[in-house]
């Protein structure tokens, strides 16, 4: 697992903020530790799934939603984030997507779930991927209205 530093994650969240991104219903995809879903709640996010292959991981997650008392705002879903489509049915106003640096799957299945259902209508997503991948990614239909590099890290918004 490799957490987003806090540099990163508050330089997401403050873009966030400035592109006015509907917090109501958020999907953390490759959750890790469920830090990135965790602090969309605590600025005011309504609620968030939990995507996350992991069991430990998961309990992680479970655990650190009881420890900030958002577990009532959110649920965890053991799962691969390929299985996402197909398992969740609500479209979601904000996507996060971390996936491990190493995942040569992730491209795809991205843009899979850019193109499904779980995107909601005027959705936004965040996708966080090593810089040494190149370019942002495409993600059709959706449009990349903000991207910036912090280190080995390529964070990257998108918007429908």
């Amino acid at each position: 697992m490799r957490p987003t530093t806090d540099l990163v994650r508050g330089a997401i969240f403050d873009a966030l903020e400035a592109q006015e991104v509907d917090l109501s219903r958020v999907l953390d995809l490759y959750a890790g530790s469920g830090a990135l879903g965790i602090e969309a709640l605590s600025r005011g996010g309504g609620w968030c799934d939990f995507v996350e292959r992991d069991g430990a991981n998961v309990a992680v997650i479970r655990e650190n939603l009881m420890l900030t008392a958002l577990a009532e705002r959110g649920r965890v879903h053991r799962m691969a984030v390929d299985r996402a489509p197909e398992r969740l049915a609500e479209p979601y106003s904000l996507l996060l997507a971390d996936p491990p640096y190493d995942d040569d799957a992730a491209p795809a299945t991205l843009e899979r779930i850019a193109a499904s259902a779980l995107v909601g209508s005027e959705a936004t997503l965040v996708l966080e991927q090593s810089y040494r991948r190149g370019p942002p990614q495409e993600l059709p239909p959706l449009e990349l209205t903000w991207s910036r590099r912090y280190g080995d890290t390529l964070v990257s918004i998108y918007r429908r």
